[in-house]
């Protein structure tokens, strides 16, 4: 029986533009966006936050809405893992710095050292690269949050 873990991603926007980033420590795991594993108990809301703000650094981040949930089977890939993913859309309301490094000091993967993710936003749709671990999943779910009233 694989293993299911419990995990959070976060689409974070600025007007029209998606937050992805980089690990330069480890360029085969590919652009992607904030996500992580939720504490035993955290609710995905209260997770997609506390994640978002461990991985990027910013603090003024609001919850748009939840756009999705799935379950990713790593069997493909030689894992014997399943990840059930709530998908978020965040705004960031602040005024972000066009790129940054920020180091996340809890990592979920049990690595002791701080992880560093270099920090990028991108023009939605036109802009956004393929996202890696299937990350990319509910992007048309965002385009339609984009384009929906607050």
């Amino acid at each position: 029986m694989p293993l299911l873990k419990q995990k959070v991603v976060a689409y974070i926007t600025h007007e029209d533009r998606l937050l992805v980033f980089r690990h330069p420590a480890a360029p085969e795991a590919g652009i992607q966006v904030p996500a992580g594993t939720l504490h035993a108990g955290e609710p995905p809301a209260v997770g997609v936050m506390r994640e978002a703000l461990e991985e990027t650094g910013l603090p003024a981040l609001t919850l748009v809405r939840l756009l999705g949930e799935y379950v990713w089977d790593l069997a493909p890939l030689g894992l014997a893992e399943r990840h059930q993913r709530w998908v978020y859309h965040l705004r960031y309301e602040g005024e972000p710095p066009v790129t940054w490094r920020h180091a996340e000091t809890d990592p979920s993967d049990g690595s002791v050292k701080p992880i560093v993710f270099e920090f990028a936003w991108v023009r939605v749709p036109q802009e956004v690269p393929l996202l890696s671990g299937d990350q990319g999943r509910w992007l048309p779910q965002l385009l339609e949050s984009l384009s929906a009233p607050a």
